[in-house]
């Protein structure tokens, strides 16, 4: 992050690591373990159909319908899309005052398997369009919580939900004890590689991680090519797939993508930028992203090499507002959110993809990634019981190693502590919080049906 260090880092460089094990166990006192379990809407709580509306202001309007209609499919869509919701509650929850770079919006889908520039495979966070720095509880809150709500939705017992949020924070906290130990230098290169000893053992888990691998693997540029592309008149355009993706109406509008494009190139390392130099963008359209993105602009542009080799690269250029979390922690130091965005990745992901850049154009922040790049995340719906809680476990190893990089895993290991009371804590937490969710999402669906929201559902 830009500017000094902190008071928190030069203190963490002069005492022993010993020591702030010591500083994070007395946090207990101020912010007992079992505080972790609270929550009770406050009466003030706003109507949450009324701060959705006041979030989606400054989004596309003709998308919005979109975005409700996947929100309202279920309670755990209602969640991914409703994170400043959650982070508005969160911030009345007790928290020991230890930061960490958060994902923002830690939820099960915005993990899974991905290729490595080095062509590996490894288990990380995807989504870090919220991240900020903020108190590490939030994130590992949200995360349990949309285990125990994606669960509901597939009717799994609550008995074993509740084992499940707790095995994502034992996993978190057993790593993090495991961290405390560890020169920051192997922090920051630990790997969860599929097939390393590091994953959590158990046959549900291996299996989930070698079936997403494969499909992972399959997941890239040339591979989508015929289905995202076609001939047309001796070049190629991208398929049509109307809502979801759309060519722009007039040139002046797809102009605007492609001079984004030719500015987000200064962004990027000199190497990356002579790469995409040997491209040329072919076609460019608009594009419907995710749940919680949905109302913001996105385009996704094909680039090819030669003409005489088949060598496509897909990239999407994405919008970045300020971050859902801003209004309930400090604000974010960039003055460019969509460099919010990639700094915050490059310190949370252990491998970002070497096309992620930024840009702004037009007043308009916006970053680039790649579309497809051995990329993939599980289906929840298609696991079984065993998975799901490998899953889980793996979500929990993986956050923490994330906040392992930019936090202080001494004072987060040792008010965390051996035993399992913060454990059952969140796991209390995130049952109350799915039975908020339920009825946020009942009154969401109330707003559809009366029309006071707009909904169409496209999946």
């Amino acid at each position: 992050m830009p500017g000094s260090r902190s008071a928190r880092e030069a203190d963490a460089n002069s005492t022993s690591r010993a020591d702030r094990i010591t500083a994070g166990r007395a946090l207990r006192r101020r912010v007992p373990r079992s505080s972790a379990a609270e929550w009770t809407p406050s009466r003030d709580r706003p109507d949450p159909v009324d701060l959705i509306e006041a979030a989606d202001r400054d989004r596309i309007a003709r998308l919005l319908p979109i975005r409700y209609g996947r929100m309202s499919l279920s309670p755990f869509t209602f969640l991914r899309g409703a994170a400043g919701l959650m982070a508005r509650d969160l911030s009345s929850t007790p928290v020991t005052g230890l930061t960490v770079q958060l994902c923002g919006d830690a939820h099960l889908s915005n993990f899974g398997i991905f290729g490595t520039p080095e062509r590996e495979m490894v288990f990380d966070i995807n989504d870090f369009d919220e991240t900020l720095p903020g108190p590490w509880e939030w994130d590992l809150k949200r995360l349990a919580t949309s285990f125990v709500v994606a669960g509901r939705v597939h009717r799994y017992p609550r008995s074993q939900l509740r084992k499940v949020a707790r095995a994502i924070v034992r996993a978190y906290r057993e790593m993090m004890s495991s961290f405390a130990t560890m020169r920051y230098s192997d922090i920051w290169y630990y790997h969860l590689e599929v097939g390393d000893r590091a994953i959590p053992e158990g046959k549900g888990t291996q299996r989930l991680l070698a079936g997403a691998a494969r499909k992972a693997r399959r997941r890239t540029s040339l591979h989508a090519f015929p289905k995202l592309a076609k001939p047309v008149g001796g070049r190629y355009r991208i398929r049509d797939h109307p809502p979801l993706i759309v060519h722009y109406e007039d040139s002046a509008a797809e102009e605007i993508s492609r001079s984004a494009f030719r500015q987000y190139l200064s962004t990027l390392p000199e190497e990356r930028r002579m790469l995409l130099d040997r491209y040329h963008v072919e076609d460019v359209a608009r594009k419907v992203v995710g749940v919680g993105s949905v109302g913001t602009a996105c385009s996704v542009l094909l680039l090819l090499g030669d003409r005489d080799v088949e060598d496509p690269v897909f990239l999407q250029l994405k919008q970045a507002s300020a971050s859902a979390l801003e209004p309930y922690l400090r604000a974010s130091p960039f003055a460019n959110h969509a460099e919010r965005v990639v700094v915050g990745q490059h310190l949370v992901q252990e491998a970002s993809d070497i096309f992620l850049g930024w840009g702004r154009l037009r007043s308009q922040d916006f970053y680039v990634r790649q579309l497809r790049d051995m990329k993939f995340a599980n289906d929840i719906s298609a696991l079984g019981p065993r998975e799901f809680a490998g899953e889980a476990v793996l979500c929990g190893t993986a956050l923490a190693r994330a906040h392992a990089r930019t936090g202080d895993p001494a004072r987060i290991a040792g008010y965390l502590g051996n035993r399992d009371v913060f454990d059952r804590a969140v796991a209390a937490f995130a049952d109350s919080y799915a039975d908020q969710t339920e009825r946020d999402h009942a009154a969401f669906r109330k707003a559809i049906q009366r029309g006071r929201l707009p909904a169409q559902v496209d999946v």
